[in-house]
């Protein structure tokens, strides 16, 4: 295979490498699974010649993923899935310390996230690995020339998933994907308990509000949402759902959880919180309904929950108040507060998912990017789920590591759980 000229970096500051070393090797103590697969990777090579570009969200845990692929072999190139999500200083120890090829800067243009992924991308990848599903877009609408070198790639959340099942349904996905956050080991539990976690972080750190008392409507009831109002709630919030799913809204009525519709909802929330992959889900209207003072932040990947757009037009003013808090003055005279640009707060305000929880997330992108290597030749364009074995694995060495030894099945057990021919 050849092999294109390595390209040039573009990172906010490389002075800040030894600190950003610091922090992955922090990041690293959390992450035990992914040290094995990494030291397995090491010897066995299964990457060798393998060109993978990622667009990822560049935090500590992201790191130790470019670290254990390269360490099998991988020659990679890394982007920012979100303009907000960089560690700047991870970023540079990357480049400037493990000789990663990095393109993220926190705050970067909409001109420059695109130039990175094209950075990213002048490498002619073997493998994809995205979050979000840009690479995998960009790739399709505009460097098609890149199809021909390309085995598979893998995707890492819910709304890349959508795109891209979207895509192979419409018959436009032209190459195989592993759909890593149908992982069990995944969604379980990066989408609630990191997602859950690392969302009030930000909203916290942004904004120092008590959360006791505080009516938290949280828009959406999927993994995420699950998380999110699981700890609101476990932090004295009064916890309201809004859903378009009936079994979904059934299940949040019956874990005690008050449902009803956004638009009652906009009413008595003191903050908004979405995580739906939709668009437009805090519209025009609800700002207009909403309490003097109401906060409204997104946990959804893309910046497209909250209507900004709308928000802006029903404004007379609106100024950022301090890091990561912008107030809008409405006609009304009511002041609302959006936090982090409406993209995902957790990143823009916060540190992102702790690592304990990303060592099963990135184990499963690790284990994806081996498992495609290996059956690209019989693979076909469209989504495919982490086979269960290589799941299953990821939460055997996840207990190992917690010290938790578990039951297997006996013989006849398993013979029993075989059969249908026993009965009553």
């Amino acid at each position: 295979m050849a092999q294109p000229t390595t390209p040039k970096t573009d990172v906010k500051d490389l002075a800040l490498a030894v600190q950003g070393q610091q922090r992955i090797q922090w990041a690293e103590q959390e992450m035990p699974v992914l040290r094995l697969i990494r030291e397995r990777f090491q010897r066995e090579q299964p990457l060798r010649g393998i060109r993978l570009s990622a667009c990822l969200h560049v935090t500590t845990e992201t790191a130790n993923l470019m670290l254990t692929l390269k360490a099998g072999g991988a020659q990679l190139a890394l982007c920012a899935s979100n303009p907000l999500s960089t560690q700047d200083d991870v970023a540079a120890a990357l480049v400037s310390i493990y000789d990663v090829p990095t393109f993220a800067i926190k705050g970067e243009d909409n001109e420059t996230y695109y130039r990175h992924i094209s950075a990213a991308l002048a490498q002619r990848p073997h493998l994809t690995m995205d979050d979000g599903a840009d690479l995998v877009a960009t790739i399709h609408k505009s460097r098609q020339d890149l199809l021909a070198d390309i085995l598979g790639g893998s995707e890492e959340t819910t709304t890349g998933i959508i795109r891209l099942r979207s895509m192979a349904a419409a018959g436009a996905l032209r190459y195989p994907i592993v759909a890593v956050n149908d992982a069990d080991t995944k969604h379980l539990f990066d989408n609630r308990f990191g997602t859950g976690q690392s969302t009030l972080d930000g909203i916290t750190r942004a904004t120092n509000i008590l959360w006791a008392g505080k009516k938290v409507v949280v828009c959406g009831y999927g993994w995420c949402g699950r998380g999110i109002a699981s700890r609101a709630r476990g932090m004295g919030a009064e916890v309201i759902v809004v859903e378009v799913d009936p079994i979904k809204a059934l299940e949040a009525a019956m874990e005690g959880l008050r449902v009803m519709p956004l638009a009652e909802a906009a009413r008595l929330g003191d903050v908004f919180i979405t995580a739906t992959g939709c668009v437009n889900v805090l519209d025009r209207g609800h700002f207009r309904s909403m309490k003097d003072g109401a906060i409204l932040a997104n946990s959804g990947h893309f910046n497209v929950e909250i209507n900004l757009e709308a928000l802006k037009d029903e404004s007379e003013t609106s100024r950022e108040i301090k890091p990561f808090v912008e107030q809008f003055t409405l006609m009304n005279g009511k002041r609302l507060y959006v936090l982090g640009e409406g993209r995902l707060i957790n990143l823009a305000a916060a540190e992102g998912h702790p690592a304990s929880v990303m060592d099963m997330s990135f184990a499963d992108q690790a284990l994806a990017a081996e498992f495609l290597v290996a059956n690209a030749a019989r693979l076909t364009p469209g989504v495919y789920t982490l086979p269960r074995e290589l799941d299953q694995e990821v939460g055997r060495l996840k207990l190992a590591s917690m010290g938790i030894a578990i039951d297997t099945l006996t013989p006849e057990q398993k013979e029993y759980l075989e059969s249908w021919e026993s009965g009553t």
